[in-house]
């Protein structure tokens, strides 16, 4: 299968190219720096810029792939929470607008899409696909973001394609990675618990996710699906055990008043109400396990590599 891929070198795609050649499919990179990205990952690509319609719907054409995998994003290595709405508007652009263009692009080929596992509406126990996304109380700078999630599963979903909710993708090149901007946070004790640190977060390694969108190639499923490892897990526990795993000290603790100024309404909400995720359609529709079953083992497999 030739297999378009928007975002190549991104967290997941560096993984995902690899596993595409040894599965026997052919990828394709679609890039704004063809030489670069060529070099890089050995791979045929199409110079184009997402969100340049035109140059879109020329370049896919003309690779004409049989299914087009969308990872775009633009998210800064060095995430301000408190600014979430400014720091995700062109993220929040590429999952719109560039969503678009890729589906007109390749109306007949195989769609499938990077979304977030942190949509949905805090409550109880873990969340399945048709649990409700968060509609009451979201916190404002989250909003234009959640919105665009929302709107590029509608797209995938309208045109039969699948769209997968990673949940929060450690590994390299992430935030959580041995030279992370997280990791580096929580290395010199500025990242607290935040109230009672009762979010819950459901961690995916990005060999993990580029497997699930492998075995999404040639399955005959579409909507969303959780695509989360197995054991969610609440910040309360996994930050102080990232603390142990780093041999930091112990992260301190702060009320939600005393976090609002600097974090924000998003960063107070990101660490004390996140509803955790269930992955279990994703394991039955995809006959995907994810490598890494529990947080615990990637990130100390992850941890102890150099930075």
């Amino acid at each position: 299968m030739r297999v378009l891929v928007a975002g190549a070198t991104g967290v997941i795609g560096r993984r995902l190219v690899p596993l595409l050649k040894e599965a026997g499919h052919e990828p394709v990179a679609l890039t704004r720096n063809p030489g670069a990205v060529r070099e890089r990952l050995g791979v045929e690509t199409v110079e184009a810029d997402a969100l340049v319609r035109e140059d879109v719907l020329k370049g896919v054409r003309d690779a004409a792939p049989d299914a087009v995998v969308n990872l775009l994003t633009a998210i800064p290595a060095k995430l301000d929470v408190s600014r979430l709405a400014e720091e995700f508007v062109l993220t929040n652009r590429l999952r719109t607008q560039g969503t678009r263009n890729l589906l007109d692009a390749a109306p007949g080929a195989r769609h499938i899409a990077e979304s977030v596992a942190f949509v949905y509406q805090p409550g109880d126990g873990l969340a399945d696909e048709d649990a409700p996304t968060w509609y009451d109380g979201t916190p404002d700078q989250f909003v234009t973001t959640l919105e665009a999630a929302l709107d590029l599963e509608r797209q995938l979903t309208e045109a039969g394609g699948l769209a997968l909710r990673f949940g929060h993708l450690y590994g390299p090149g992430s935030g959580y990675a041995a030279d992370g901007a997280t990791t580096a946070a929580i290395r010199a004790g500025q990242f607290p618990l935040i109230g009672g640190g009762n979010g819950y977060f459901s961690f995916i390694h990005s060999a993990d996710a580029a497997a699930a969108v492998v075995a999404g190639l040639d399955r005959d499923v579409s909507g969303v699906l959780n695509i989360a490892d197995d054991h969610p897990t609440q910040a309360r526990e996994w930050i102080p055990e990232v603390a142990r795993m780093l041999g930091a000290l112990e992260p301190p603790v702060v009320s939600e008043e005393q976090a609002l100024p600097v974090a924000g309404e998003w960063g107070v909400a990101f660490l004390n109400r996140l509803r955790g995720v269930d992955n279990a359609r994703a394991r039955a529709s995809l006959d995907w396990r994810p490598r890494y079953a529990s947080w615990r083992d990637g990130f100390e497999v992850e941890l102890s590599k150099d930075e």
